[in-house]
């Protein structure tokens, strides 16, 4: 059997500012972004690097998904972003404005931060350890 994540939805208020924060502000790549209906779009994102994995931007549509915009994991970290070279990707999130909740920590597996996304989705920055890929 051969299995993958394919996608991950990440629900936003509007399409065209969460591809602005995410490939203006964090280096994302925007893979695909299509219409599909008046209010509905096929927007993929997905960091720099070799993986497979996309984020598919959805915009919430009715007052429930509104309100699990950046909390959609009940306040832990949601999203956990590899870098090989973290004082280059922390940097870069210090230069936008990217709120910091957690500082740097040396952990055994790896160099870590914990930052928050313009919705308040917290996300895991971590440069891991040679031996944990």
């Amino acid at each position: 059997m051969n299995q993958r994540l394919a996608h991950i939805t990440l629900l936003v208020d509007d399409y065209d500012r969460a591809i602005e924060f995410y490939t203006g502000k964090l280096n994302f790549n925007l893979i695909e972004d299509t219409t599909l209906s008046e209010t509905k779009r096929w927007v993929l994102i997905k960091p720099n690097g070799s993986g497979d994995c996309n984020l598919l931007l959805a915009k919430a549509s009715n007052e429930q998904q509104r309100s699990m915009i950046g909390n959609q994991t009940g306040g832990r970290v949601f999203l956990f972003l590899h870098t090989d070279n973290f004082k280059r990707d922390y940097q870069n999130l210090l230069n936008n404005g990217i709120k910091i909740v957690r500082e740097p920590v040396e952990e055994k597996y790896g160099t870590i931060a914990v930052f928050q996304d313009i919705y308040g989705n917290y996300w895991d920055l971590i440069e891991p350890t040679r031996n944990d890929s």
